[in-house]
C-alpha cells in the first residue's frame, strides 16, 4: 500500500497537520517513517482518525480514546464503557431538554419580569447551587510540536 504523507492525511481527514503531530505525540496514531521532513502514515490512519473523531463527538477524552486501541492498533472498545457513556449522554440530554423548556417558558412567560416567573427562578436556583453544569466545556490546551 502507498504511504500517505502528513499533508495528504490532513487533506483527506480534515485534521490539521498540527493535530496529527499532537495525536502522534499522545500515541493515538503512529507515523511509519519520513519522506524528507514529512511524516508518512499507513492509509489505515484515516480510519483510526475517524474513530478518534467519533470518540471525541461522543465525549470521550483523548486519554480514554487512546485506551480503546490495543498495542497493535486495533480497536478494543469495551462495551461497558460505551454503555456508561450512553447513560451519561442520556442524563445530559434530559438536563438540556429541561433547560431548553425552561428557557422557552421564560421567553414566553407573561410575568412582568423574569425574576417574577417561578419556573425561571427555579432554573436560577439550580444554577446557583451548581446543579446545572455549563453547556460548553473548555477544550484542553494543545501544545504545539514540530
Amino acid at each position: 500500500m502507498k504511504q500517505l504523507d502528513i499533508a495528504e492525511v490532513a487533506r483527506r481527514s480534515g485534521v490539521p497537520a498540527s493535530t496529527l503531530r499532537f495525536y502522534e505525540e499522545k500515541g493515538l496514531i503512529a507515523s511509519t517513517g519520513r519522506r524528507g521532513l514529512r511524516r508518512l502514515f499507513d492509509p489505515g490512519v484515516l480510519e483510526r482518525l475517524a474513530l478518534i473523531a467519533l470518540g471525541q463527538v461522543a465525549g470521550f477524552s483523548l486519554d480514554e480514546i487512546a485506551r480503546m486501541f490495543s498495542p497493535d492498533g486495533r480497536p478494543r472498545i469495551e462495551r461497558e464503557r460505551l454503555t456508561a457513556k450512553a447513560e451519561e449522554l442520556d442524563r445530559t440530554i434530559q438536563r438540556l431538554v429541561a433547560l431548553r423548556d425552561g428557557l422557552r417558558h421564560a421567553a414566553a412567560c407573561t410575568a412582568p419580569s423574569h425574576m417574577e416567573c417561578p419556573r425561571f427562578r427555579s432554573i436560577v436556583r439550580l444554577a446557583g447551587t451548581g446543579r446545572l453544569e455549563p453547556l460548553v466545556q473548555k477544550a484542553p490546551r494543545r501544545r504545539r510540536s514540530a
